[in-house]
């Protein structure tokens, strides 16, 4: 009978010995527990949320943990002490490991939209700075494109509109036109206003657009943009049902690349192009190389320098392309700082 009364006391033992293994593997004694959860949820995070951070912060060996929660510079560094070591490993292809950094990077997503400057958003026309691309449509539907010049109190300057040509002797005084615009890091707007003058004549012809305390904002961002200064090569598609993230060995169309998210990206060409092109789009960051697949679903058109502005909706990518990008995207590396550093990213008109 004295089975009996071991039996319980080994499994205790080996109960025991089984937490003693986890809570080693998944920080230890010295870990700071009820302050790591309880930041955690002050922070508005699930549970499951807190778990999958105090596993990189462990992983990462952060020396003060909870320092995760409040500080978007030590979520970097923990994420860049991540890829470190997964690098060293050589374990950046395995899916597991591209699981968890996407799980890292949609807490890192999630801090980032909660700055004041993605949530407040603006109010007012007199809020937008010079050099905002703006998109104007006429009654009739016709659309042109220009951008703020000088932002006064009275009215708001912009470049003369480029599109469609109009008819001799018309003018843009007195017209009534829906203005629409993404302001950087924000979201979508739009709002509706009215041509004060037109002064064609001018050496640079400008018009008055009166100001609008209306705005409508929408769209938010899915995904945080940043402006690159980066070449590249595309590739016309037959169909997206051809996108494929293999890197292509032929000579394409070379471009520039000047915005970039995991959802997309913006491309300087020469010429024109057609909404809703596919196309391949493959670049370099992070000393490697990668392909993004997608549809061109606006254009900005320059007649006078006879350049395009290309707007990709990008297929999703498959989550090592998206890890890699979003590294790139949030600095991790500090790559467009240095880049910065050393050459400024020039206007695109």
């Amino acid at each position: 009978m004295l089975w009996l009364w071991l039996a319980p006391v080994l499994l205790a033992i080996l109960f025991l010995l089984g937490f003693i293994t986890w809570l080693a593997t998944h920080g230890g004694l010295g870990f700071p527990w009820i302050r790591f959860y309880a930041r955690g949820q002050e922070a508005g995070f699930k549970v499951s949320e807190i778990n999958i951070l105090r596993r990189a912060a462990v992983e990462a060996e952060m020396e003060n943990p909870v320092l995760i929660f409040g500080s978007i510079r030590m979520l970097d560094r923990s994420i860049r002490s991540l890829i470190l070591k997964y690098r060293a490993r050589q374990k950046m292809h395995e899916p597991s490991v591209n699981d968890f950094l996407s799980d890292i990077f949609e807490f890192r997503k999630r801090v980032e939209f909660n700055l004041p400057r993605y949530k407040n958003g603006i109010k007012t026309s007199r809020e937008l700075m010079a050099q905002q691309r703006i998109r104007m449509t006429l009654a009739g539907g016709s659309t042109f494109h220009s951008s703020v010049v000088e932002n006064l109190r009275k009215y708001m300057a912009v470049a003369y509109p480029v599109g469609k040509e109009m008819p001799p002797g018309f003018t843009w005084k007195g017209q009534m036109v829906n203005v629409y615009f993404w302001r950087a890091e924000d979201a979508g707007y739009y709002f509706e206003s009215k041509i004060l003058e037109d002064f064609l004549d001018r050496k640079f012809p400008i018009l008055y657009l009166a100001h609008s305390a209306t705005l409508i904002r929408s769209q938010k961002r899915g995904s945080v943009r940043v402006e690159v200064d980066l070449p590249c090569v595309i590739y016309n598609l037959k169909s997206i049902d051809m996108a494929s993230e293999r890197l292509e060995t032929t000579a394409g169309y070379k471009a520039k690349l000047v915005d970039l998210s995991q959802d997309g990206c913006a491309l300087l060409v020469g010429g024109k192009a057609k909404v809703g092109l596919a196309m391949k789009v493959q670049f370099k960051v992070q000393d490697q190389s990668v392909a993004l697949c997608g549809v061109i679903r606006g254009i900005t058109f320059d007649e006078k320098k006879n350049r395009s502005i290309l707007h990709l909706q990008a297929v999703p990518p498959s989550q090592l392309v998206s890890n890699t990008i979003l590294t790139f995207v949030y600095d991790i590396f500090d790559e467009r700082k240095e880049k910065n550093a050393k050459k400024p990213v020039p206007g695109l008109f």
